[in-house]
């Protein structure tokens, strides 16, 4: 746990120290809520803004989690939004993520002139989030050019991209889920409550109410989902309907600039 913890540490250090005005996503979830408190540990407060993307689609579970943390832990909180979104899930739900989630930080990295943005994915959660990179850029058009990604090896990263829009860091890349919910256990992080099982079911990955569904379990507290984690066959986003319903859905929707 201390050599994923280090090399996180080092990346947040050597993006903390490249950029100027960086900012960091906040789902709710258990991985970006370990950032947030990866950066407490570090700096004793998160430094810089904290950017939560409203769909207008979201549990209320995850609205309320969002708020008390935020109060408790003394965030900067962004609620970024996009009012122009027409595109609902039940209609299309690839323009829906595209004009209520890119759309929506696309707007406020413009705003607010962020040139990083700290995202917590991890490579075993998706075949194409595996193909990330430490420090990720982002055209000028908002695209993620997935066969031009910078070379890292040894530790060594590049953080100078001169023609770029933003840059996505990503510290917690090399952590699994697993690793994920024994460093909560350990360090008593606070955790949004859809995991935890309710009649026979929890939420393993968080989302939006239409293009989440819940699996089944009976994992009602930290220990039993680890446990279960070490013996499950259903992967972690099996309940993301993005993840399901097209083979190159998730790809276009990284392409054009989702988390």
């Amino acid at each position: 746990m201390n050599r994923l913890l280090s090399k996180t540490e080092y990346v947040i250090r050597e993006a903390m120290a490249r950029f100027k005005n960086p900012a960091t996503l906040w789902s709710t979830g258990k991985d970006s809520t370990t950032l947030l408190y990866i950066f407490k540990l570090m700096y004793g407060k998160v430094p810089i803004p904290v950017i939560h993307i409203d769909t207008g689609f979201k549990f209320k579970e995850i609205y309320e989690f969002r708020d008390r943390i935020a109060k408790e832990w003394d965030l900067n909180l962004i609620i970024a939004k996009n009012p122009e979104a027409k595109a609902l899930p039940s209609e299309d739900r690839f323009k829906c993520c595209t004009e209520r989630k890119t759309r929506a930080l696309q707007k406020c990295i413009a705003e607010h002139g962020f040139d990083a943005i700290f995202v917590s994915i991890r490579w075993d959660e998706h075949g194409i989030r595996g193909k990330e990179r430490y420090f990720s850029p982002r055209t000028r058009d908002f695209r993620w050019i997935m066969d031009n990604q910078p070379v890292e090896v040894w530790d060594l990263y590049q953080t100078e991209f001169p023609d770029c829009d933003h840059v996505r860091v990503h510290p917690l890349l090399h952590w699994s889920e697993l690793d994920i919910w024994k460093f909560i256990k350990e360090h008593n992080i606070p955790v949004n409550p859809l995991y935890f099982s309710k009649n026979g079911k929890r939420y393993r990955s968080l989302g939006c109410m239409p293009c989440t569904v819940p699996v089944d379990s009976l994992a009602k507290n930290v220990d039993e989902i680890i446990e279960e984690i070490k013996v499950s066959k259903v992967a972690e986003r099996d309940g993301r309907a993005q993840d399901k319903e097209q083979a190159y859905m998730m790809e276009r929707l990284r392409a054009l600039g989702y988390m």
